[in-house]
């Protein structure tokens, strides 16, 4: 971008500048007693000039928005077109005390709905099994049938709304549920938008709500993609996960890196499927982190942008340029979120919005400032929503397509990002691919060293965390937090009592037959399991027949 003789100029006067300006400053005042790096470790350099950027060619590296390799964005007009979706993560308690959050954000403003379920549900347990006591409704709605469904969207007309639905090994059972519900609505599978995580893998790596061995479960979830691409074209028929890698201590690099691993193991599967590359992979989404340093935050979601583009184009051979866009959801750092005087996490909340909104996100869910205390209260979810609106509509954020594009810093260091993305990938393919690298442990290992390296930086005072670790004041407890009934696994269980025995039975053991026996072919699960949940099938019992088929997953311990 630069010319030779030009960048000879600016290097000289840089040393003249060093040389007389800067030494007098540093021999006067010095600098503060810090280490300058990010908040995942990279050392930050004191100024940055088009010499950091030399090697940059633009038309092949930034290109224009809406084109290849889609680093400045994934649509031509971005924000000038439309907003992202506004999309907050809501459920607790029971199908009707979530329904009514859900009616209540969307006559807010809210523009996309998002399912947070329970833990029971998220591991394929019924409300009334003996491992869900005391979780029931804690960390999200108890969804065990299709009658839960019912209530959960009653009033919301799923032709109109998308929704994004958090869960995983038993993504089909839910998304199947869904399916049906939209029938009953009388809307057209195709005409059904939304989003469904579908990742097992990050499970593994870091989550661990998984419940089937990683075979069986790659063969769930591409049985799910082959069947949204055919049946369901609306649909995001996997949400490609690094939320949860980044919120377990890894660094911006290895969110993506590990993130776009996962990406290429669900794609080789696909294509191993025999689905045509260009047939699937335009419904391919994502779904990041964003932490509180602006800066990074941004450079880290445009080298992704620009390594996925490069890897469906040049791995895959994707012809499609929807192929080759990276979609991403995102929600702000829960992890950055203190207890400790609560009300700062307003701001931490702000700036990660702002840099998500700077970074070209597609959706974004934001934080409520209590949520380190316990679930969201409609006040600190109704801010968290303002704080979505008001980058929207006051900051400028919006205005312009890939804001920060050109700025010595934020290039400098998405090309830094993307060679440590590069790095990681290939490291991970020597290996055998990503299955083998978390088989080994070696995905695992690099998140929990980053996480150690932090940790230790803000237990020694190294990093500051506002009123955590300096800024510290007594303060009284917050009052009014949610809580939630502790007598709601007493009241599902009634519920599901009542289902079972009102459901046809031989209807329900004809369809979970039939589930079990086409599980044990290599034919698309997913007609079995929608005609399982209409015969009123929980979502235990379908697991139930997974894992009486597939069996259940323990992973090795690594030390």
């Amino acid at each position: 971008m630069f010319d030779k003789n030009e960048l000879e100029k600016i290097g000289q006067a840089r040393q003249n500048w060093e040389d007389k300006t800067l030494k007098k400053t540093l021999d006067k005042q010095g600098e503060q007693k810090k280490a300058f790096t990010s908040i995942s470790g990279t050392t930050i350099e004191r100024l940055y000039t088009p010499l950091d950027v030399s090697g940059l060619n633009y038309v092949e590296c930034l290109g224009f928005p809406g084109t290849y390799p889609f680093t400045r964005g994934v649509q031509p007009t971005m924000y000038r077109g439309r907003y992202w979706t506004m999309r907050q993560y809501a459920g607790f308690g029971s199908a009707k005390e979530t329904n009514a959050r859900y009616r209540y954000l969307l006559d807010q403003g809210q523009t996309g709905l998002s399912v947070a379920f329970q833990l029971p549900t998220q591991a394929g347990y019924d409300s009334d099994h003996a491992l869900s006591m005391g979780e029931v409704g804690k960390v999200g709605v108890a969804v065990d049938s299709i009658e839960d469904m019912r209530v959960l969207f009653g009033g919301i007309p799923l032709g109109k709304v998308t929704t994004s639905m958090t869960i995983n090994a038993p993504a089909p059972v839910l998304l199947g549920m869904y399916l049906a519900l939209a029938e009953e609505q009388g809307v057209p599978w195709d005409k059904v938008g939304g989003t469904i995580q579908n990742d097992v893998l990050k499970e593994i790596i870091c989550r661990g709500q998984y419940i089937f061995p990683p075979k069986p479960t790659m063969r769930l979830t591409v049985d799910l993609i082959e069947f949204c691409q055919k049946q369901v074209p609306r649909w995001n028929s996997i949400s490609i996960s690094g939320y949860h890698i980044r919120e377990s201590g890894s660094t911006a690099a290895q969110e993506m890196a590990f993130t776009l691993a996962d990406g290429i193991a669900y794609t080789q599967a696909c294509v191993e499927r025999g689905m045509d590359v260009d047939a699937f992979a335009g419904r391919l989404s994502f779904f990041f982190n964003a932490f509180t340093n602006v800066c990074e935050e941004v450079a880290k979601f445009r080298a992704a942008r620009r390594c996925w583009a490069r890897i469906m184009k040049d791995r895959f051979k994707a012809k499609d340029a929807r192929s080759m866009m990276l979609r991403y959801h995102v929600q702000t750092g829960g992890v950055t979120l203190t207890a400790q005087q609560p009300m700062n996490n307003i701001v931490r909340v702000a700036l990660q919005t702002y840099a998500a909104a700077l970074g070209g996100c597609q959706s974004l869910h934001t934080n409520s400032y209590d949520e380190a205390l316990c679930l969201p209260t409609q006040e600190a979810v109704t801010v968290a929503l303002r704080t979505q609106q008001v980058v929207a509509e006051e900051s400028g954020a919006t205005d312009t397509v890939d804001p920060l594009a050109g700025s010595y810093y934020v290039e400098a260091l998405t090309d830094q990002i993307e060679a440590d993305i590069e790095a990681y990938i290939k490291k991970i393919d020597s290996m055998g691919g990503t299955l083998t690298a978390i088989e080994q442990g070696y995905i695992q290992k690099e998140i929990q060293n980053s996480a150690y390296r932090f940790q230790k930086e803000i237990e020694s005072g190294e990093r500051i965390n506002v009123g955590q670790n300096k800024y510290i004041m007594e303060e009284p407890p917050l009052t009014n937090l949610l809580k939630v009934n502790m007598q709601q696994g007493e009241i599902e269980t009634e519920k599901l009592k009542k289902l079972r025995a009102g459901r046809d039975q031989g209807a329900w053991k004809s369809a979970l037959d039939n589930l079990r026996e086409v599980s044990g072919t290599s034919e698309n699960v997913m007609p079995a399991v929608i005609r399982a949940v209409k015969a009123k099938a929980t979502v235990g019992e379908i697991c139930d027949v997974w894992r009486g088929v597939f069996g259940e997953y323990r992973p090795k311990e690594y030390i």
